[in-house]
């Protein structure tokens, strides 16, 4: 009976003490994973870059601790609707306020209220006035790069591929400042609008995707319109050799935007000398658990390309 007591406690007290040091490692890593998401930040929120149907175009800067001089603006936007000032949580760039780059989230005013073709005429604007006030922010105007998911992922583009000086004339001096960025890494954007492919939005009438007829304006549902409007907002059809070099994280399940619309981009910029990696997530659809542990990637992108 002895024997059996003395086994009975030392099963319990290896039990006990194994639970213990199972609770204590949980401990520590969600510990370490809190940590990990919180980095010390200094955060400007609301900053006015401009108008649009009268409601101000903000953006916020968030500041790592120890800054590497180096910028990524990010696109504040899913189905062309964009969030608030402040809104941008810092867990969520935590991996690039890791390695020191500063992050410009830019705002826009959502669609309907603006058009699609607004809202690209206002994250190039969001662009020039971050290089205009970029040695306030400690960044080197000629080291920035861009980041997005979706909607935001083909702003992005849009300003890889059209992103150029504004007018010399301006009397703004922003708006004299150039829009370009010098690398690319986003999330599984749309970018060939006059082809959806095999995308859910694609009523294989040649129209814009379904659920966006008005995020396009008026004249979007004229066929004729639209192939104008179309081609306008499409990053494919506006290359060039100058193309910075641009990652692209897309899931091989996506049925709103499928993986075919970065595989036509990769191959349209190949031809004509740029550079475009692709990652396919497998299994990904519009968006999977992970995707903040893949902004790490992003950081080596811009680590090699700015």
């Amino acid at each position: 009976m002895k024997r059996f007591w003395f086994w009975r406690r030392r099963w319990l007290r290896m039990v006990l003490l194994t639970t213990f040091s199972i609770m204590a490692a949980f401990l520590l890593l969600a510990g370490a994973g809190w940590w990990y998401l919180h980095p010390v930040v200094e955060r400007t929120d609301g900053l006015v870059y401009g108008r649009r149907n009268d409601l101000p175009l903000t953006l916020d800067v968030i500041q790592p601790l120890r800054p590497n001089g180096r910028g990524v603006a990010f696109m504040v936007s899913g189905g062309w609707k964009s969030g608030r000032p402040g809104e941008t949580p810092t867990w969520m760039m935590a991996p690039l306020l890791r390695r020191g780059y500063t992050i410009f989230a830019i705002c826009h005013v959502s669609q309907p209220e603006a058009t699609v073709t607004e809202i690209i005429e206002d994250v190039h604007r969001g662009v020039r006035f971050v290089r205009h006030h970029a040695e306030e922010y400690g960044v080197d105007p000629t080291r920035l790069g861009v980041s997005g998911g979706s909607a935001g992922g083909h702003l992005s583009l849009m300003l890889a591929t059209c992103g150029r000086p504004g007018p010399q004339d301006s009397q703004d001096p922003v708006d004299r400042e150039s829009s370009a960025v010098q690398a690319v890494a986003i999330f599984y954007p749309v970018t060939d609008l006059l082809h959806l492919g095999n995308s859910t939005e694609n009523l294989g009438d040649g129209g814009p995707p379904k659920s966006f007829v008005k995020a396009f304006g008026p004249d979007a549902a004229k066929l004729s319109a639209w192939k104008v409007i179309g081609r306008e907002c499409s990053p494919i059809y506006h290359i060039t050799a100058d193309l910075p070099p641009t990652l692209i994280y897309h899931g091989d399940a996506d049925t709103l935007t499928p993986l075919e619309q970065s595989q036509w981009f990769q191959q349209r910029a190949v031809e004509r000398g740029g550079v475009v990696k692709i990652v396919v997530h497998r299994g990904g659809e519009h968006g999977w658990p992970t995707m903040l542990w893949d902004l790490r990637k992003f950081a080596d992108w811009f680590d090699e390309h700015l």
